[in-house]
């Protein structure tokens, strides 16, 4: 059985919450790195300057097994490791969220505080776009100039299908299309192709790689 990994998201996304006059200004975005994250955060609090609170969680890796939280001054467990929650329970790895507040006047309790700031990454979460990853085997197939249009085609049906996604087209003494898809589904790649060009065609496997599958968290 093929690892699972963990998903990201596409696009930054932000969502304000108010709380008891409180706003919770929720920015989620994806990175490559902790030092990515940091500078998001550093964007942040540059943006919103006089506000009380930045509060912080992320988690990276391919794995995602590097993840760090920060109250920013909340107390102690209110806010970030609350945040940093809501992402592992999404499942989610290379993405960062900031939480920034604007204090409303009125205190709201720990519990209270736990609930705003993981509402706000959760919301924010519900408006972004997943993407998943997987591990996925690269498989070429050559073909002469006069077929190339037909293969393409049925290679994009064949991808939609299937999970797999197509990658890059090279032209030189044949087509060249490269494909990437589930281990589980090579041997029906190769059925496929043999009985749509009566045993003409036959795909080379290469090696796999995780790749991002856009829109399917």
């Amino acid at each position: 059985m093929s690892r699972r990994y963990p998903s990201t998201i596409a696009a930054p996304v932000e969502h304000e919450l108010v709380e008891r006059k409180s706003r919770f200004i929720a920015q989620v975005a994806p990175v490559s790195s902790p030092q990515e994250a940091e500078e998001v955060i550093a964007a942040a609090r540059r943006r919103a300057w006089d506000a009380r609170h930045h509060c912080v969680a992320m988690v990276t890796g391919l794995l995602g097994d590097q993840a760090r939280s920060s109250d920013d001054g909340e107390p102690s467990g209110t806010a970030g490791i609350p945040m940093l929650e809501v992402l592992r329970r999404r499942d989610l790895t290379d993405v960062v969220a900031v939480v920034t507040r604007y204090f409303g006047g009125i205190k709201l309790g720990a519990g209270g505080l736990v609930r705003a700031y993981s509402s706000a990454v959760s919301e924010a979460l519900d408006l972004a776009a997943p993407v998943r990853r997987e591990a996925l085997t690269q498989v070429t197939v050559a073909v002469p100039h006069g077929d190339a249009g037909r293969i393409d085609n049925l290679l994009r049906e064949w991808a939609a299908h299937h999970g797999a996604t197509l990658g890059e087209t090279s032209y030189a003494t044949h087509a060249t299309f490269e494909l990437w898809t589930p281990a589980a589904e090579l041997g029906r790649l190769r059925d496929d192709l043999a009985a749509a060009t009566a045993g003409a065609l036959a795909p080379v496997v290469g090696g796999e790689r995780v790749v991002d599958v856009p829109g399917r968290g």
